[in-house]
């Protein structure tokens, strides 16, 4: 197994300097000996083994279960090595099981509304002080929009709102729907911000009475409200239809239903903003380990596969925007937060949740950073003419947007923070 495993590493590692023990304890170092020095080792030979047969789902597995022990470095270290290689590719005898992945897709991707249910409350129905320990103040959970290198979470994240709520061009008494709300920041933000009705949707329970909580808190029930249901049961109309890091776990076999919903809640003369996770290459799988631990059910698109379904539910796609590093940067800087609290995620779980937690957050990162992960913003439209016809009014009314908020610094924040 040893030779099979220095054969790929071998191949695959041509730069940086990796360093491998072996479950034999025989030591191996590939690269060209740039940057800074990464050691692992594995503890057993049945970890070793499931990796190098399996290292999509098993390297994840084997981290989580401490027999994959990152010595020199960290998890971030080994995983940008390993995705920041010129040509990257699974050993060979892993690629059938990839095909198989692929085929099964569609079935590891069926969210009718009950399992959709399911596959939420795995992931945000968690112990709701994890999500406070490493997210921003507004608890934003989606990528941030960074201005400039050296801006904070926090201003990223209202930022990111701030560019979304410009996209939206929202006039004061605007009913607007946020699906896939969260824990209510965006929504907060147009009504504060914008004048905006807005009614947003969650299937998350935490997320639900969190939300409710907050309008409560900056007393805005009236123009924010939340509701318990999925996207598929609204039956309103509404001016302007909003949704941030949601589409990942519609499913490529809901596409069509997703963007029917939307053209049928749309006003006419309505606009549509769609903020997610997309892939700058083609079609392809959903990873394995992250669909069986962290987003079951989830997949990220390419482009190639979501704008035909916008088309044909009738509507225009009047701006793209493509976010290459946003997320990357916004994950670092969760994954920092996260490891800063390392203990209280302890005792709220254990030594293996943090381990997978700091994985995800790390492969995550790495993904948007060396791989081909990217964020894209789609605006779209029932018609022409919605939206002014050069992009100089986005800038435009964020600062206007930047302008009114410096009165609501305070409420911007979660109560307590």
């Amino acid at each position: 197994m040893d030779r099979l495993l220095t054969k790929f590493l071998g191949r695959l590692v041509r730069r940086g300097s990796f360093t491998v023990t072996t479950a034999r304890n025989r030591t191996y170092t590939f690269g060209d000996g740039s940057g800074a020095q990464v050691a692992v080792r594995f503890t057993t030979a049945k970890a070793q083994r499931a990796v190098l047969l399996d290292p999509e789902l098993k390297l994840g597995e084997a981290y989580m279960d401490g027999t994959f022990v990152v010595e020199q470095g960290s998890i971030a270290d080994v995983l940008a090595i390993l995705l920041g290689q010129e040509q990257i590719a699974a050993p060979e005898w892993a690629l059938p099981q990839r095909l198989i992945r692929y085929l099964l897709r569609r079935l590891q991707q069926f969210n009718p509304p009950a399992r959709a249910r399911n596959n939420v409350a795995h992931h945000y129905d968690l112990d709701a002080r994890l999500y406070r320990l490493f997210l921003d103040g507004d608890q934003q959970y989606s990528c941030a929009y960074f201005e400039s290198d050296d801006e904070s979470l926090d201003d990223a994240q209202l930022a990111k709102k701030r560019h979304l709520a410009a996209k939206l061009c929202i006039a004061a008494g605007d009913t607007v729907l946020d699906i896939g709300c969260g824990w209510g920041g965006l929504a907060l933000y147009l009504a504060e911000m914008a004048g905006a009705q807005v009614t947003g949707i969650t299937l998350s329970e935490e997320q639900f009475k969190r939300a409710q909580e907050r309008a409560v808190e900056r007393d805005k029930t009236r123009e924010a409200t939340f509701r318990l249901v999925d996207y598929r049961d609204v039956q309103d109309r509404f001016d302007r239809i909003v949704s941030v890091g949601m589409f990942e776990h519609v499913g490529v076999g809901f596409y069509d239903a997703f963007f029917r919903q939307c053209a049928k809640l749309l006003a006419n003369d309505g606009i549509a903003v769609l903020h997610a996770i997309g892939r700058s290459g083609p079609p392809s799988i959903t990873n394995p380990w992250i669909a069986k631990y962290i987003f079951p059910g989830g997949y990220i698109p390419a482009l190639s596969e979501v704008l035909p379904a916008i088309e044909r539910a009738g509507l225009i796609a009047t701006d793209i925007e493509i976010l290459q590093l946003h997320y990357a940067e916004t994950l670092k800087a969760w994954r920092q937060r996260f490891l800063a609290h390392r203990d209280e995620v302890v005792r709220l779980y254990d030594q293996r949740f943090v381990r997978m937690w700091e994985f995800y957050l790390a492969c995550s990162e790495m993904a948007f950073r060396e791989g081909e992960m990217m964020v894209f913003q789609i605006q779209m439209a029932k018609q022409k003419g919605v939206v002014p016809q050069s992009r100089d009014y986005i800038v435009r009314e964020e600062a206007r947007l930047r302008a009114r908020e410096a009165g609501y610094r305070a409420p911007l924040r979660l109560a307590g923070e």
